[in-house]
């Protein structure tokens, strides 16, 4: 059986607004992922979640489904993924739709590579997880370079332990990205408990260029041009 790309991507972005639909190349940011996601030939299908009309009739035009619109109660920037994830994938199955594995994949973070997604796919059954995220390695580091204010307003690590002598030495940290690979069943049940149980979810290591997630104008301006001077390309 085949598992299904379900690609979230409401239109109410803060940090760029409309990022999902802004175009790059003649073309809407999503529309690459749905283009890797459908050239990759790993799913059965490649959805498109959103409340957004103008978003699912780009995404429709690019390839993907969207067999029906998510509730506005579910895309405003409170709304956790999981929530979005269980209607959906509820909304699914009472349509007649069979899939035991699903990739969710953001499309702010269009340079996932298919050969990565396998991966993610392949360790989830091969350990029998409930989740598989990507990540990368993160320079900034809690335990060297990354400060929070104490309530003095002076700077203090955020991790509390004696500070490593270089920041090769410093236990390593990940950033996640929108790579998630659930087992459907173990996702539904119990509901909504799976994202927040990061305990429960393994890592598959990708590289920094592939995880890059758009979340600035400045890193849209980087995706642009690694897009139009063709450093990357479906």
């Amino acid at each position: 059986m085949k598992p299904i790309c379900i690609i979230p991507a409401r239109g109410g972005s803060k940090g760029v607004p409309r990022k999902n639909i802004r175009m790059i190349a003649g073309k809407p940011l999503i529309h690459y992922a749905i283009k890797s996601a459908l050239k990759s030939k790993i799913f059965s299908h490649v959805f498109v979640s959103t409340e957004d009309t103008k978003i699912a009739s780009l995404s429709k035009k690019s390839g993907a489904e969207v067999p029906f619109l998510r509730p506005k109660s579910l895309a405003d920037d409170k709304t956790p993924i999981d929530a979005v994830l269980v209607h959906f994938i509820e909304k699914l199955i009472d349509l007649g739709y069979a899939f035991d594995t699903f990739v969710c994949r953001d499309c702010t973070v269009p340079f996932i590579k298919n050969e990565d997604i396998i991966g993610s796919i392949n360790l989830l059954k091969k350990k029998k997880a409930n989740l598989v995220i990507g990540v990368y390695a993160q320079h900034l580091n809690p335990y060297y370079n990354v400060v929070e204010n104490t309530s003095t307003n002076h700077l203090k690590l955020v991790k509390k332990i004696t500070r490593p002598v270089s920041r090769q030495k410093a236990p390593k940290v990940y950033q996640m990205n929108g790579l998630h690979t659930y087992d459907v069943k173990k996702f539904l049940f119990p509901k909504r408990k799976i994202r927040t149980e990061l305990n429960k979810a393994l890592p598959y290591i990708i590289s920094l260029e592939s995880g890059l997630m758009i979340d600035t104008e400045f890193e849209f301006q980087i995706a642009r041009l690694f897009i139009e001077n063709k450093l990357w390309k479906l």
